[in-house]
């Protein structure tokens, strides 16, 4: 009764949310920080609604530094709710452009100045990094990016795509890794009991130049945030 009770109420609070983040973009279109704003806005009724509590260790790695990109790992589209409340201030995401068409959702999304690209279309997935990378430097923006490209129920971390690395490369910027506990399986919807989902904030890293140490770096990252999440979870 209590899972049906809260899917009722997740499915009134979402477009209640995505109205209000609309109308707050509406009033500041694009600015980079709608992102965090919104992000806030539906994590913390719905968290609320799915009895989910968070344990973040490391914020001070993401408060008040210096622009960079954000690496998750992306288990679900509850994520919205685990990652929403701890996005930075001035960072958009990159997502894909097919999210335009979701109802409610893909206005807030791309009127929040989030990155919409193309999969696709491989040039211009190229020339979006260089789109990216001045955003970074000259607009002081930091971009949110899931390297595994897809959602991820798995205990294993899927191979990272090298977007992230190349993106973090061309604007000579660090990347801030963020891992969140293995939750999707656990999930106690039908429970009064409060489930903890622990986020841990990595410390930055520095990229390496040339293709190779982008390889190794990758590699390196992987593992690292794999032994985290094990850890969380």
């Amino acid at each position: 009764m209590l899972l049906v009770v809260r899917i009722l109420l997740l499915a009134l609070y979402f477009p209640l949310a995505a109205l209000l983040g609309t109308l707050i973009c509406l009033f500041r279109p694009f600015n980079p920080d709608n992102t965090r704003l919104c992000g806030r806005l539906f994590s913390v009724g719905g968290l609320r609604i799915l009895g989910i509590k968070l344990e973040v260790e490391g914020l001070e790695h993401i408060t008040d530094f210096e622009p960079g990109i954000v690496v998750a790992n992306h288990q679900s589209n509850f994520d919205l709710f685990i990652h929403g409340g701890i996005v930075p201030k001035s960072t958009v995401s990159v997502g894909k452009k097919s999210l335009l068409f979701v109802p409610l959702f893909g206005l807030v999304y791309w009127l929040a100045g989030n990155i919409m690209i193309d999969r696709s279309r491989g040039r211009k997935s190229l020339e979006m990094l260089t789109t990216v990378a001045e955003a970074i430097r000259e607009h002081s923006t930091s971009v949110w990016v899931f390297p595994e490209g897809t959602r991820n129920e798995s205990k294993e971390l899927l191979p990272f795509k090298k977007g992230a690395f190349l993106m973090a490369q061309k604007a000579g910027c660090r990347i801030y890794p963020i891992c969140a506990g293995r939750y999707k399986g656990d999930m106690k919807l039908n429970s009064f009991q409060s489930q903890t989902v622990k986020l841990k904030v990595l410390p930055p890293i520095v990229v390496p130049e040339g293709v190779q140490g982008l390889d190794t770096l990758s590699n390196e990252l992987r593992s690292h945030m794999q032994r985290e999440i094990d850890y969380l979870s």
